[in-house]
């Protein structure tokens, strides 16, 4: 009996432990919004974003290099495709964050949760519950009535391309799904070859632009650089590492959970530090966001 009671005295210090680094990947993911939007324009999102990952590729790189010449032919290609929807997403997301503010951003975004599942009923023809259809429909309004912050107008261009970005996001989760030849594969080699495919168009698509990654980072002062390495550095390298440690030690489901609550530290830091303001309509339609978000994933699972 003495060796049962001792772990589960331990017990809520070591899940205290492992979940301070997740939680911390979900603020430092909640002001990614506002970092992107401080350090990016919309003439230098593709040069921003070639930086953003250029600068973490050859840690990743290095780190799992024996885990990337074990990937398959077909491993290869199909963390490509996944790579591709990747580079949408991001497109997506720092054009819409640069035309939102990053509170919207983070809030919108959120109905990932609402959307994978829904995608997922469309593929297998599983007709999701009823509980998740109401938690679809308060996350629905409470979008509709987030980007109604001035009065009941259109939503800005940035809200429609974080919308097309949480879809996006839905599609890619699915993808992964899917694409049977990745499902085997090491989570480090994957993520890799995808942000490598990302790089990838971004590159291509900077070749012949006004702002080229060169002349963007030639332009950045301390304070740009400091964006940008926080972006890498802890929203990339430091997320991702964290999550394959936390998922080794805990449950998917408390990680997904923790990770939830990006879009709190979002909005906190839109409005804290950058001085944003939802109005009683935008914080009625935030509330009903998280609240929808957060049914629809106990619903869900």
């Amino acid at each position: 009996m003495s060796s049962i009671a001792v772990p589960g005295a331990l017990a809520p210090r070591r899940a205290w432990l492992t979940d301070l680094p997740v939680l911390l990947v979900a603020v430092v993911w909640g002001a990614s919004y506002l970092a992107a939007k401080d350090i990016t324009t919309a003439r230098t999102v593709i040069a921003v974003l070639v930086l953003r990952f250029a600068i973490v590729l050859p840690v990743l790189v290095t780190a799992g290099w024996r885990s990337l010449r074990a990937l398959t032919a077909a491993q290869w290609r199909g963390a490509g495709v996944l790579g591709l929807i990747l580079s949408g997403i991001f497109l997506l997301e720092t054009y819409g964050v640069v035309h939102t503010s990053a509170t919207n951003a983070g809030l919108i975004i959120s109905l990932t949760m609402i959307f994978t599942p829904l995608a997922e009923a469309a593929v297998t023809g599983v007709r999701p519950s009823r509980a998740f259809l109401a938690a679809a429909g308060v996350s629905v309004l409470g979008v509709v009535l987030l980007t109604q912050g001035g009065g009941f107008t259109r939503p800005s261009p940035g809200d429609l391309l974080m919308l097309l970005a949480a879809l996006a996001r839905a599609a890619h989760v699915l993808a992964m799904s899917r694409i049977k030849s990745v499902q085997g594969a090491d989570a480090l080699s994957l993520t890799t070859v995808q942000l490598g495919a990302a790089v990838a168009v971004f590159a291509v698509l900077a070749t012949g632009a006004d702002a080229t990654p060169w002349s963007t980072a030639a332009g950045f002062g301390a304070r740009e650089w400091a964006g940008l390495l926080f972006l890498s550095a802890f929203c990339t390298l430091f997320a991702f590492f964290v999550q394959m440690w936390a998922v080794r030690r805990t449950s998917p489901s408390r990680v997904s959970l923790l990770l939830g609550t990006e879009p709190l530290w979002a909005a906190g830091a839109g409005i804290a530090l950058g001085g944003e303001r939802l109005g009683a309509l935008g914080l009625m339609g935030g509330v009903l966001v998280l609240a929808g978000t957060a049914w629809g994933r106990r619903s869900a699972g």
